[in-house]
């Protein structure tokens, strides 16, 4: 699923691959005629968002390298209006679209993800991906699954609390058993009071640290000190 609902539903009401490829092209072209209809005097977050929208059927219908540009510009907007979830979903896109710099895409959204209460489920989506792409024994899989978990209980509403904190505890469940070999809930625990994931003062830090790997700290695409004064409180 992209993210998109409008397009995610397009998809799944999409009866073959052939037809996929053709709904999404449709998008697109709709998409792309609404953003080139926009006056001059368009709201910067309407375009912002019609650029994000024709970057992600552009990832689908195979030309992610002409996405990036688009979902990169539409970001700069998200940050400068303060639209963190709008923001978040420009670096899944630019994530998605396995450019050379993907994966400092990917720490920007995790980060943004993470600092700013956005929808849950994003974020666990965001802090998947890290997951996917750090070696099953490294540490950075652990604490990417136990800050998702962490999310998910803080930030998930009722409705969708207990089918978000299953998920995250089977994710973390899964890197315990890739990392360690844990198999039971008592090698669970044990596990992650070794590896100090019991306690978010503790993990949250080595979160930063993990992403500090990834954006050297010249390389961030805006400053993270001043966007965390604009957090709500």
């Amino acid at each position: 699923m992209s993210g998109n609902k409008e397009l995610d539903e397009l998809l799944l009401d999409s009866s073959s691959p052939e037809q996929s490829k053709e709904d999404i092209q449709k998008y697109l072209e709709k998409k792309q005629a609404a953003y080139d209809a926009l006056e001059a005097s368009a709201e910067p977050l309407d375009r912002a968002r019609l650029q994000l929208d024709v970057a992600e059927a552009l990832v689908g219908s195979g030309r992610a390298d002409e996405s990036w540009e688009k979902a990169r510009a539409a970001l700069d907007t998200f940050i400068e209006l303060e639209q963190w979830q709008d923001a978040v979903e420009s670096c899944d896109v630019l994530y998605q679209s396995a450019q050379p710099a993907s994966i400092v895409a990917l720490a920007h959204g995790v980060w943004l993800s993470v600092t700013y209460p956005v929808d849950p489920t994003l974020t666990v989506n965001m802090l998947n991906y890290v997951i996917d792409e750090t070696p099953a024994k490294a540490d950075g899989a652990a604490v990417a699954a136990v800050v998702a978990h962490y999310v998910a209980d803080v930030r998930a509403a009722d409705d969708q609390h207990k089918s978000l904190t299953f998920l995250t505890k089977q994710l973390l469940a899964n890197v315990a058993k890739e990392h360690s070999g844990v198999v039971d809930q008592e090698g669970l625990t044990t596990w992650m009071e070794r590896m100090e994931l019991l306690d978010p003062d503790v993990f949250l830090p080595r979160l930063s640290l993990v992403l500090g790997a990834i954006v050297p700290v010249d390389d961030w695409w805006f400053d993270r000190d001043a966007l965390r004064e604009k957090i709500p409180h």
